[in-house]
């Protein structure tokens, strides 16, 4: 049997990588809800900016998540 240890490389790199970014992502929408709440608190600014970050970070990782189950269901393809 034969591995082809580049390929198997580039695959642990990238998913690695594309682990990181999404909880990142994942984490700055928290951190956008953090921001509402924060406004709320203090009774006074616009809670638009931390519902907009929230929502493009989830939206972003729900996208890459969808993406991933395309790719390992067979029926989708």
């Amino acid at each position: 049997m034969h591995l082809d240890w580049t390929a198997l490389g580039q695959v642990t790199a990238v998913s690695i990588g594309v682990t990181v970014a999404v909880v990142v992502v994942f984490a700055l929408g928290v951190l956008g809800l953090a921001r509402v709440e924060t406004v709320r608190e203090k009774d006074g600014g616009t809670q638009a900016v931390g519902l907009a970050q929230a929502g493009f970070c989830f939206l972003a990782c729900a996208t890459v998540v969808a993406y991933g189950i395309y790719l390992i269901v067979p029926q989708f393809h």
